[in-house]
C-alpha cells in the first residue's frame, strides 16, 4: 500500500493586518505572527494582496519576502499590476484568484474556462519568475481542465460552498470535492483546497487523499484571539492529521 502523501497547512493572516489597518500603525504585525505561525507548526505563509490593499499592503509582502525561510504563498487577481509585483517579488507560490471590490471575501473560484488568452499569459510569466502558480477553482472538472490547459501545475479548490451547507448538501459538496481531486490528480495537477474551513468541518476534507495542502485563516486568526495563535494552529493540526488517520483506517 503506497503512503499517504503529506498534508500541509498554510495559514493565511490576512486579517492580522485587517485588525491592524482598523487602527492604522503598525501592530499587530503580519510579519511577526508569520513568524509565531511557523513555530506553531504551519508548513507556510499565505496573503492576499488585493487592489485596493484593504488588509495586506506591498510593504508587508517584501518584509515577508525578506524575513521568511518558508514558502509564501501570494494570492492575485489576474491583472498586469498584480502579475507584475509577483513576477518582480517571485513569491515560492503565486495562486491567482477572482476578485471583486464590492465582495466582503471571494466569493467563488477563478472562471478559469472563460478566462481566455490573458490567464495563461499570467500563469506563463509567473512561472517564467519562479513561482509555483495555482488557480483557485471551483471543484469543477471543466475548470481543472481548463486550469490544466492554462499551463498551471496546482489548483487550490474553493470550499466556501462545503462550508456553507449542512446535512445531505454539505455530504453532497463533500463527494464534490472528492471527484474534483481525482480529477485533479488524474490529469497531473497538484491539489490543494480552502476557504471557509474550521475545526468542525476540516477533518472530512483531510481526508481526502490527493489533496496535500490546506489555506485556512480567518478561522485561525479569530480563534487565535480567545487562544493564542500557536493552541489555534496545534489544534488544527491535530484536526487535519485524524482526517489523515481516518484515510488510513479506510485504506
Amino acid at each position: 500500500m503506497a503512503s499517504l502523501r503529506p498534508l500541509r497547512l498554510g495559514v493565511n493572516l490576512d486579517h492580522v493586518a485587517t485588525l491592524r489597518n482598523a487602527r492604522g500603525g503598525r501592530h499587530p504585525d503580519p510579519a511577526r505572527f508569520a513568524h509565531l505561525a511557523l513555530e506553531a507548526g504551519a508548513d507556510g505563509i499565505t496573503v492576499h494582496l488585493r487592489e485596493d490593499r484593504r488588509h495586506i499592503r506591498d510593504a508587508d509582502v517584501e518584509r515577508l519576502m525578506a524575513e521568511l525561510t518558508a514558502p509564501l504563498n501570494l494570492e492575485m487577481a489576474v491583472t498586469p499590476e498584480m502579475v507584475g509585483i509577483g513576477c518582480r517579488l517571485r513569491p515560492h507560490a503565486a495562486c491567482l484568484v477572482p476578485e471583486r471590490r464590492q465582495e466582503v471575501t471571494t466569493e467563488g473560484g477563478l472562471d478559469a474556462a472563460g478566462a481566455g488568452p490573458a490567464l495563461r499569459e499570467a500563469v506563463a510569466a509567473l512561472g517564467a519568475a519562479g513561482c509555483r502558480v495555482s488557480l483557485f477553482v471551483d471543484p469543477d472538472e471543466r475548470q481543472l481542465d481548463a486550469a490544466r490547459a492554462a499551463g498551471a501545475p496546482v489548483v487550490e479548490l474553493h470550499t466556501g460552498t462545503y462550508r456553507e451547507a449542512a446535512g445531505a448538501v454539505q455530504a453532497a459538496e463533500l463527494e464534490r470535492l472528492r471527484r474534483a481531486a481525482r480529477h485533479a490528480a488524474a490529469i497531473g495537477l497538484e491539489c490543494h483546497a480552502g476557504h471557509g474551513l474550521a475545526y468542525a468541518n476540516v477533518r472530512s476534507v483531510a481526508a481526502i487523499p490527493e489533496i496535500v495542502e490546506l489555506n485556512i485563516g480567518h478561522f485561525i486568526v479569530g480563534e487565535a484571539l480567545e487562544v493564542g495563535l500557536a493552541e489555534a494552529i496545534r489544534r488544527m493540526r491535530e484536526v487535519m492529521e485524524a482526517g489523515r488517520r481516518d484515510l488510513a483506517r479506510v485504506r
